[in-house]
């Protein structure tokens, strides 16, 4: 099952953001595809917004993994754009990570291949004409039946 969803800018990727995490209900595995400036870690601020998160969000680019323990979700959220290879993500004990009562968001996931887990959703960030200003077109495509769930919510 797919769905595509156009923001204009920041704040609107930010809102499409805070619908897939109520939709996703603050667990499962997300991957997030683009290029640099693609708008990964906007769209994560605003799903971990959605989850109650208060406060800034930065991408960990350096430490490869940021948790978060919010009220009613723990969130890891993943940049591996530096990681060379990836069998570091055996030392850090990525498996930990990927629970099931957990969310992970995982920004760069081809990097981490093929050591990661199935995702229940792959999202694709690309720039996309909107008006005056280039936006972006965000493809959701699920890969799991949880997958399948968050869309149905998503549409429903």
């Amino acid at each position: 099952m797919n769905l595509v969803w156009t923001a204009a800018d920041a704040d609107a990727m930010e809102d499409c953001g805070r619908r897939l995490a109520q939709a996703c209900a603050g667990h499962g595995i997300i991957f997030l595809h683009g290029e640099l400036g693609a708008g990964k870690t906007t769209l994560t601020r605003g799903i971990l917004h959605g989850l109650g998160h208060v406060g800034a969000v930065k991408s960990p680019t350096y430490t490869l993994v940021e948790p978060y323990e919010l009220a009613g979700a723990t969130v890891f959220h993943f940049d591996l754009y530096r990681l060379l290879d990836p069998e570091e993500l055996e030392l850090m004990g990525y498996r930990d990570y990927f629970r099931s009562d957990a969310l992970a968001l995982v920004e760069w996931p081809v990097r981490g291949e093929p050591l990661l887990p199935l995702p229940d959703l792959e999202l694709t960030l690309t720039p996309c004409p909107f008006g005056a200003v280039m936006g972006r077109r965000i493809e959701l495509q699920s890969r799991t039946p949880y997958g399948v769930e968050i869309l149905s919510r998503l549409t429903g």
